[in-house]
């Protein structure tokens, strides 16, 4: 909103035209901006539903800005309370908490909210609520699984995909190929330079094993199956040889080498989220069809697969003005209805573009064909067993502390168990701050 209609100069000049007997010009449209990390592609469908809710909508204007995944929540903390801050985020719920506590995320008004709770299953709106309170649309659901090479299996003499650690071991042995001591192939690949690439593989894997990092908000991380899943990875390095770091490195775009080394089959196996889809398909053309997934494989003391899940939401600055937050909601509740996608709702066709799940009921069953696919069956296979990253305060700083002590291990700077003793620590002083 124009700041000048809000000061003496204004209401005198709008005073003086309706004095005179002219008529007073309609309001411009209400400004606001949505903020995402999403890639071109996903910025012109926004900006197409965008246009049709301006065409019956004329009093709103929505604009779109997008960075990059790794300056996501910083950039939405140092710009909320700017005029020029978005008034919308698409978020990862993990974030949710600490918006809150901020100021930063608004309390869906109650409409959109009965809205949300009539459209989405309860996990999903339990994942963009805090204290029983909506916060937001949720939008996309992401899980885990074993991601492998069919090709590589099938040269290497292997019929199945790893069900278990062992079995993995034995898998990524045969797959491993080095000149020397230097690894042309890794067996088993593991992402680094990125913190949920690095931690929701590795939760996946201690969650598999029968255990968690926290218990509420008591850390569990220097024994049991936390300690075990660090010095499993250790192995991985150094006992057994089928894993290269160097080959996992992240970009600030939540690409690069990771990937490149996967869809160019230097690595035969690894663990990812089902969003990388439509990158792999990119990436890969007509060589996808080698891509197969499988669920995360079980540890010694785990009693089944248990992937780390985790949403996604759209939410509304709480520090925008009231005329922005009216609007911002108007728009969302748009965005996410049943009717402005072509097969399900807006936003669930940019999502099932990717290879996300949408979380609206009614996209579930719209894009049952697409979600059935040898790709993403497994991971709605396992959002049933699936276990959610912790929304609690101090979540992030925790991620981003157990991912130094992850990529320590792999990195040979710290042995599996002087990091699960500094994990615990650290994780211990780090949720004191907000639980003590």
């Amino acid at each position: 909103m124009s700041k000048l209609r809000g000061s003496a100069v204004g209401l005198a000049a709008l005073l003086a035209v309706s004095l005179s007997g002219a008529t007073v010009a309609q309001d411009e449209p209400v400004e606001i901006s949505y903020l995402t990390h999403w890639g071109p592609d996903q910025v012109a469908q926004l900006e197409e539903i965008a246009a049709a809710f301006n065409a019956e909508n004329p009093d709103v204007s929505v604009e779109f800005r997008a960075v990059p995944f790794g300056d996501l929540l910083t950039t939405i903390k140092t710009q909320a309370a700017s005029p020029g801050g978005p008034t919308i985020a698409g978020i990862y719920n993990l974030w949710l908490a600490e918006l809150v506590r901020d100021g930063v995320a608004a309390a869906a008004p109650d409409d959109y909210a009965a809205d949300i709770a009539s459209n989405w299953p309860t996990g999903a709106v339990d994942g963009a609520s805090v204290g029983g309170v909506n916060y937001g649309y949720p939008n996309e659901i992401n899980a885990y699984a074993l991601n492998y090479n069919k090709r590589l299996f099938e040269e290497a003499g292997i019929g199945a995909p790893p069900a278990t650690w062992d079995e993995l071991v034995e898998a990524a042995e045969k797959l491993t190929v080095k000149d020397g001591d230097f690894i042309m192939q890794q067996g088993f690949g593991l992402i680094n330079s990125w913190p949920a690439g690095v931690v929701h593989p590795f939760y996946s894997m201690v969650a598999s094993n029968g255990g968690d990092i926290v218990d509420g908000t008591a850390p569990t991380m220097d024994a049991g199956a936390t300690a075990e899943t660090l010095a499993f990875y250790e192995s991985l390095v150094d006992e057994f040889g089928v894993t290269a770091p160097e080959m996992g490195t992240a970009d600030a775009n939540t690409a690069g080498p990771f990937m490149d080394n996967f869809t160019s089959g230097n690595t035969a196996m690894i663990i990812m989220a089902n969003w990388w889809q439509g990158a792999l398909k990119a990436a890969m053309g007509d060589d996808f069809a080698d891509v197969a997934t499988a669920p995360i494989p079980v540890g010694p003391n785990g009693e089944g697969s248990k992937p780390v899940s985790y949403e996604w939401l759209t939410m509304v600055n709480g520090l925008a003005t009231p005329e922005q937050q009216d609007a911002a909601w108007r728009f969302l509740q748009y965005l996410h209805d049943a009717d402005t996608g072509g097969t399900g709702s807006g936003m669930g066709e940019i999502l099932i573009g990717m290879g996300i799940i949408p979380s609206r009921t009614s996209d579930t069953e719209a894009f049952a064909e697409q979600l059935s696919g040898p790709f993403l069956q497994t991971y709605v296979d396992s959002l049933a067993d699936a276990v959610p990253f912790p929304m609690i305060l101090g979540g992030q700083e925790l991620s981003e502390m157990l991912q130094k002590k992850v990529e320590g291990v792999m990195f040979g700077e710290l042995n599996a168990a002087d990091a699960a003793t500094q994990a615990q620590s650290e994780a211990e002083q780090i949720l004191a701050q907000h639980y003590e």
